[in-house]
């Protein structure tokens, strides 16, 4: 007997629910006693309703609603409990969507009007006159609610008729778009294209035909056109679609062979040479000032290329520190070379602007740049001749979008798209005003939290072919996020697959030296000890009675604001105010400063911190030490940061330490000098903590790096740790924020983090 699931359950909640509650909850009614949280969902469902035979005599219709994708039917109740892989799920259900439902399926016939349980049944012969249940059916899938059960329908025949397709295309207006004119037939019975397509998203697969009969698509049929008419914009019996989406087929499919006519056969021979042959597909550009690109980083810059040729844009998604930068510089300076005269564009965060700057001094000097950013900015210079490439903020994006709107670019490059990810920021929909005939992004976290993340992100490289984002939430973020549905992610795999570009450090940088990451335990003494349980005991109070009396997702905000209290009580005791005398003692700023005098003399530094005036407290301490140290943060100047960064760089550079805050300095920066990072204050997203830390560990990195998290044992710190490990999916994804890791605690967590 293999006992490794029950000794893990033991250690594990989520294992537990998953592997001991989940079974015993399949036979009996278990009684949670509160102790095992629940996940609220509070939405506006999706309408579905279900038609199945009743006693081979009646047809019956019955209202459903899938909330986040969990089924609910029958009376309304306020809200229900569904257990799921262990997991409770309470769900308060939406008394005005259900009974638009109910109305519509009543108003359908009039014997409806009295059956007042919920479910509607009709005989076989009247669902059959007058075409009624034809009629009903269409007016159903009219109104965009989903129908599910047909093809389990025995009574209502299969059509003896398979689905007759003919399909020809032909180029739109737009260069990018094709229009397949289509038409589906059963028999004699052409099908409207708009039916076909809803049936789809509703994932069926039989049409019902005037003879009241079912015709079906069977898998051949869907694996040829179901994503064509899935993604297209249909007008009768026309489907707009991307022309992109020639190159997400595969050479075998029927579809490709299709679609292939779209896209010109010599681009066929290069995008099967590059993917295929290990043989350079084109040489760097003029001005390019490196000999050679290491070979990921050629095929990074040919691909990116290669999609240009088609008006298709990328997201170049490598791992931190393998040169996105450089393959970017490559492309630009291509297509510089094939359109002089034309503009191109590079938005990016504030602090890494005059990186940018830097990078095509180093790497391409011969390219005009122009900084379009701060305050002396003149929107007359965006008009003048002379320049090749701008550079400018995210926020001054923002702000004149008016004046960048007007200018054609040639090729328009996002930097650290993940800023792009929410559609409806401002800064997303600036972006996506931006004329351009190419779009890049580059993250190399491009999903930090959920699915839904990538759509904005995908709607800028290659806008209209993901649809909208009510199609993209319905059709893959969430059957991906909630359901973790394979057959749904292999799809949104295979379609973003051209597009999106990542490759890891193990994957093409074995090269680079080997990275440490350690834990460096601090022990209070008794003064910060006594301090840490006074303001752990005094928020333990207030939160858990503002939770009693307002409930736990009204008191979010003073949950957060109790995390960070603990946090900076671990950190220094002087960054929380206190009436009474002072604790000035700091467990992680000895050990810090016994670590810089006495370890790591001869060796270059970087230490992060959250918290602005930690860093203030910390440069007090090296100046009273005589350490000199470089220190910014989200006050200092773009441009001071580089010079800050440059000199610590230089090889005769004797200052050995960096201060630098979190959030300002987790992006962008080269500090290879470096070969320690401490983590002062580690932040719950990991993403967050690894770009910190492969500041240093990045190409040109030549000494072995160690990376030490800083946590007090016997703290919330150390909670912390244990609650990502019991909780994977928390440490692994997720939180970018205080908010966003409060929203994935449960009462049971914040008991064990405040215990």
């Amino acid at each position: 007997m293999n006992t490794e699931p029950v000794i893990k359950a033991g250690r594990d909640e989520s294992e537990f629910r998953k592997t001991v509650l989940a079974k015993l909850e399949e036979h009996y009614k278990i009684n949670r006693n509160n102790l095992l949280e629940s996940n609220t969902i509070n939405s506006r469902p999706e309408s579905q309703v279900l038609v199945n035979e009743l006693n081979d005599t009646f047809l019956m219709l019955t209202p459903q609603w899938l909330y986040e994708g969990f089924l609910v039917e029958g009376p309304y109740k306020e809200s229900i409990e569904i257990l799921k892989n262990g997991e409770s799920y309470a769900i308060t259900r939406d008394a005005e969507a259900e009974n638009q439902l109910r109305d519509l399926l009543k108003n359908l016939h009039p014997a409806f009007e009295k059956q007042p349980n919920g479910y509607f049944f009709l005989s076989f012969d009247d669902a059959r006159k007058k075409n009624w249940f034809l009629k009903a059916y269409h007016q159903m899938l009219d109104l965009g609610i989903r129908i599910t059960g047909m093809d389990l329908l025995r009574h209502f025949r299969f059509s003896e008729h398979k689905a007759a397709t003919n399909m020809e295309i032909r180029k739109g207006e737009n260069e990018h778009v094709l229009c397949p004119e289509m038409q589906v037939t059963f028999g004699e019975e052409t099908i409207p294209l708009l039916t076909i397509q809803r049936i789809l998203l509703s994932v069926q697969h039989t049409v019902f035909l005037s003879d009241d009969s079912l015709g079906v698509l069977d898998e051949a049929w869907q694996h040829r056109y179901g994503n064509i008419l899935r993604h297209g914009r249909i007008k009768d019996n026309e489907i707009q679609i991307e022309r992109w989406m020639a190159i997400t087929e595969q050479h075998e499919s029927e579809a490709f062979q299709l679609l292939k006519p779209a896209l010109a056969d010599d681009w066929w021979s290069l995008w099967d040479r590059w993917q295929t042959d290990q043989e350079a597909v084109f040489e760097l550009p003029a001005a390019i000032t490196v000999e050679q690109l290491r070979p990921y980083q050629q095929r990074g810059f040919e691909w990116l290329a290669l999609l240009a040729r088609i008006g298709a844009g990328a997201c170049l998604a490598d791992d931190m520190g393998l040169g996105k930068t450089l393959q970017t510089i490559c492309f630009l300076a291509q297509r510089l070379e094939q359109f002089p005269g034309m503009k191109h564009l590079v938005v990016c965060p504030s602090s890494l602007v005059y990186n940018w700057q830097q990078e095509f001094e180093k790497f391409a000097p011969g390219i005009r740049i122009m900084l379009f950013h701060g305050n002396g900015r003149n929107a007359a210079d965006l008009r003048k001749e002379d320049y090749d490439v701008v550079i400018t903020s995210m926020g001054t994006l923002r702000g004149d979008i008016e004046l960048f709107e007007n200018i054609p670019f040639c090729v328009a490059v996002v930097d650290e798209s993940h800023h792009i990810k929410n559609p409806n920021a401002l800064i997303t929909r600036a972006v996506t005003r931006i004329r351009a005939l190419t779009r890049v992004a580059l993250s190399d976290t491009p999903v930090m939290n959920n699915t839904f993340e990538l759509y904005a992100q995908l709607n800028f490289v290659v806008p209209g072919m993901f649809g909208s984002r009510e199609f993209f939430k319905r059709m893959y973020a969430d059957p991906i996020d909630t359901d973790h549905d394979p057959a749904k992610i292999a799809l949104l795999q295979k379609l973003t697959a051209p597009f999106i570009l990542r490759r890891t450090k193990e994957q093409v940088a074995p090269d680079l030296p080997e990275k440490t990451e350690l834990v460096l335990w601090c022990d209070m003494g008794m003064q910060q000890r006594d301090f840490y349980d006074d303001v752990r005991s005094s928020i333990r109070s207030s939160i858990f009675l503002e939770i009693e009396r307002d409930g736990f997702e009204r008191s979010k905000l003073s949950i957060i604001q109790g995390i960070m209290k603990l946090r900076q009580a671990c950190n220094s005791p002087l960054l929380l105010p206190n009436d009474g005398f002072p604790c000035r003692d700091s467990i992680k700023t000895e050990v810090l400063l016994d670590e810089l005098l006495n370890n790591l003399k001869g060796h270059k530094v970087l230490v992060f911190s959250q918290f602005s005036k930690m860093l203030a407290l910390l440069a007090k301490q090296l100046e009273n030490q005589k350490l000199d140290f470089f220190q910014f943060d989200g006050q200092t100047p773009p441009k001071q940061r580089m010079e800050l960064v440059n000199r610590f760089q230089e090889e005769e550079n004797t200052t050995n330490i960096f201060l630098i805050s979190l959030m300002a300095g987790n992006m962008g920066l080269n500090l290879t000098a470096a070969d320690y990072v401490f983590l002062f204050d580690p932040w719950w997203n990991t993403a967050v903590q690894q770009q910190a830390i492969d500041r240093t560990h990045r190409i040109g990195q030549t000494k072995r790096v160690f990376a030490y998290k800083m946590i007090c044992r016997d703290t919330i710190e150390e909670k912390i740790l244990h609650l990502q490990q019991r909780k994977k999916h928390l440490s692994d994804s997720l939180i970018g924020s205080e908010d966003g890791f409060v929203k994935n605690l449960t009462m049971g967590d914040l008991e064990y983090l405040l215990k």
